[in-house]
């Protein structure tokens, strides 16, 4: 499936709403497997989505250009110091939704023709990023364009990632056009941001219950992703006897419940298997390896850490007892993540005293909001639900969305 284009190949039209801007790439990494869409970082897919957006970008007389870590930005005039930045990111996670990520990107641009369309003349630079591998859908660690911009990831470390197929995240670059050796802390292109904002789709259902189209962050709960592997020894299903298995496979299921029971007796936690993976994988086979993910998360550092703890040794005597080794290896971990709270206030006045809420989800503000004052919007999304093909905002909050982000633009601009 392709973005939709005009006969001489560039978008549509140089303006449009967020909502037309959605409908334009509304076909690009659809799932026919999974539902919903499958772009990750570097694939046809979401190659093609970085295309589109240089096209509408330039359409929109905007200077386009890639940073060392393969993210993409484009200026409303000459990039410079002290830039007010908007964006999010155009990859998924597997079989995801049409908003997390690309109704940020879309906003902004949407945004910038409102700016425009009013001949605002900014006094600040102003730029829209649009950030690599935010999902960590295909190499596993989140926020990897952030974090090698900002130097909070060691590039030897995103480099040496590998997806599914055992392709490293070097390799995968360098196929799609980028230099893995230039990667890492990009302190010139990090200096250039003054303030960054992200408008991002609601993950939860806060704003129905509030009755409101629009919120402020306040902060990112700790959040982390951790690897368990359990290995036992493969063998077949046919001729070996109960007694005599080493089966990882057990002690990953009763991981799994073991997940869920400790998660429920810690009030606000949320803990999650989203992924398991058996070696070598035949249905006739026993597994002599099984890897299991475990996503975490807690409103407080401490706790968070101890969940995962007391997980981690209910695995390993569930893996003892069937004769099984265990091996834990945290993949990402990010503690809580506060917004800038004198820009918070300000975006919450100039929005009418909207609502401020906090989230579970992980998102390129909060890498960034260590270094940079940042902010985060909320779109309302009246289902609650997110990274599923049900994820959806109304296009009468979209458009709601849009003209606040450039009224927020142009007050920091100018």
């Amino acid at each position: 499936m392709t973005a939709r284009t005009d006969a001489g190949g560039g978008p549509i039209s140089s303006r449009g709403s967020a909502n037309d801007l959605l409908a334009e790439i509304d076909r690009v990494g659809a799932d026919r497997s999974r539902g919903g869409y499958s772009r990750h970082v570097f694939t046809g897919a979401e190659g093609e989505l970085r295309e589109w957006f240089r096209g509408a970008a330039r359409a929109r007389g905007l200077t386009v250009h890639v940073d060392r870590n393969a993210n993409l930005w484009a200026w409303f005039g000459a990039p410079g110091a002290d830039a007010v930045v908007t964006g999010s990111h155009l990859d998924s996670v597997p079989g995801g939704g049409a908003y997390d990520g690309p109704l940020g990107v879309v906003s902004a641009l949407a945004a910038f023709d409102l700016l425009r369309a009013e001949g605002f003349a900014p006094r600040r630079p102003l730029a829209i990023v649009v950030f690599a591998e935010e999902e960590g859908g295909r190499f596993g660690v989140p926020c990897l364009g952030s974090r090698l911009l900002t130097g909070t990831l060691a590039p030897e470390r995103a480099l040496a990632l590998c997806d599914g197929d055992g392709t490293t995240f070097a390799d995968a670059a360098r196929a799609a056009g980028h230099e893995p050796r230039h990667f890492g802390r990009d302190s010139e292109t990090l200096g250039r941001i003054g303030t960054f904002v992200e408008l991002h789709v609601e993950q939860g259902r806060g704003l129905v219950h509030l009755d409101a189209p629009l919120a402020v962050g306040s902060n990112i709960i700790p959040h982390g992703r951790w690897r368990f592997t359990f290995t036992g020894q493969g063998n077949h299903a046919g001729t070996t006897l109960m007694d005599d298995r080493h089966d990882p496979m057990l002690p990953a299921a009763r991981m799994i419940t073991t997940v869920r029971e400790s998660a429920a007796a810690v009030r606000d936690a949320r803990a999650t298997v989203g992924r398991l993976v058996p070696t070598p994988g035949g249905t006739n086979v026993i597994a002599s390896q099984v890897d299991v993910w475990l996503d975490a998360r807690l409103p407080e550092p401490g706790d968070v850490l101890a969940l995962v703890a007391e997980i981690t040794e209910k695995a390993r005597t569930a893996a003892e007892l069937e004769g099984c080794e265990l091996t834990v290896r945290e993949e990402s971990y990010e503690g809580t993540a506060a917004f800038d709270p004198q820009l918070r206030d300000r975006l919450r006045a100039m929005l009418g005293n909207a609502p401020v809420l906090p989230t579970g989800a992980g998102h390129d503000a909060a890498v960034l909001a260590r270094f940079v004052p940042t902010a985060m919007l909320y779109v309302r999304n009246p289902t609650g639900i997110s990274h599923a093909p049900q994820e959806f905002a109304e296009p009468a909050d979209i458009d709601h969305g849009t003209v606040e982000l450039a009224r927020v633009l142009r007050s920091l601009a100018e």
